[in-house]
């Protein structure tokens, strides 16, 4: 009942929100349109983070390993030309200043997760596999959500390949993250889970979520947008409550149309209402 407010002002909202919100040891105190798909953006990459710990814990990979930093990828189509990504304008990606050297895989993990950086994460899907990403999911349970290619490669996504999550199952995956960093779980080994929260703690990219939380709050989250899209799942812990997951994907109903700003607003004031209710959960 808590949420219904939340829910009718949701309603009014152009396009489609979903939700997922749970302390990590309950099942859900709220969902909204938890199964249906969204354009994943850059919320694949940690499926590909986790992809990349486990290939380290099974020494497949080394986390020091000197990677060549080019931007020319396979693509995921069969047949097509290999494709590159656009570097950014203006969003601190220093994995371009390094084209042409090499970057250890530790240090592209990083890159990818606290300053989403496409050709970081181009760079570590080609040292996991898309093979290895799919596992991943799996593991968390995942229903519907698929890393069927890279970012920018655009003959994948026009045969129809595409990335795609739910609200649930990136509330799965990152749940089971927080969990297995206390005990054994599906993912990967405590410590890898430990600091591949560590990682997404770290993130730099605080304008959705995090913005609704209250100055110095321990949130382990990622977020993805392009445009009319802007998705975001954290594990945020309270000083004065147990832990809770909570995802929030919105698509615009036309994205050439839809602010970012105000989506992260959105995001930011549904962070802002489950915090209020942080004691209520569960």
């Amino acid at each position: 009942m808590i949420f219904v407010g939340l829910d009718a002002g949701l309603d009014r909202i152009p396009g489609t929100v979903s939700a997922y919100l749970a302390r990590l040891d309950a099942g859900p105190t709220w969902t909204r349109h938890p199964d249906t798909t969204h354009y994943a953006a850059s919320t694949m990459k940690m499926a590909v983070l986790v992809a990349l710990y486990r290939a380290l814990e099974a020494e497949r990979l080394a986390p020091d390993t000197a990677v060549p930093v080019r931007n020319e990828f396979d693509s995921a189509q069969p047949g097509a030309a290999r494709f590159a990504c656009t570097r950014p304008a203006h969003n601190g990606d220093d994995v371009w200043d390094r084209l042409g050297g090499t970057a250890s895989l530790r240090w592209l993990a990083e890159r990818m997760i606290v300053r989403s950086s496409n050709l970081a994460t181009n760079l570590l899907l080609d040292q996991v596999g898309l093979p290895a990403v799919a596992d991943v999911w799996a593991r968390a349970g995942a229903r519907h959500s698929v890393t069927g290619r890279g970012i920018e490669d655009f003959a994948a996504r026009t045969a129809g390949i595409t990335n795609l999550v739910t609200a649930a199952d990136l509330a799965a995956l990152l749940r089971d993250l927080a969990l297995g960093a206390t005990r054994p779980g599906p993912l990967a080994t405590p410590e890898s889970c430990a600091a591949m929260l560590d990682i997404l703690v770290a993130q730099e990219h605080r304008e959705d979520l995090a913005a609704g939380l209250p100055a110095g709050t321990r949130i382990a989250h990622k977020n993805g947008w392009v445009r009319g899209v802007r998705h975001s799942v954290g594990v945020v812990y309270p000083d004065d409550a147990p832990p809770y997951v909570l995802a929030v994907c919105h698509t615009g109903d036309h994205p050439d149309r839809s602010a970012d700003t105000d989506a992260c607003q959105l995001l930011a004031d549904v962070s802002a209402h489950a915090f209020a209710h942080r004691h209520q959960l569960g």
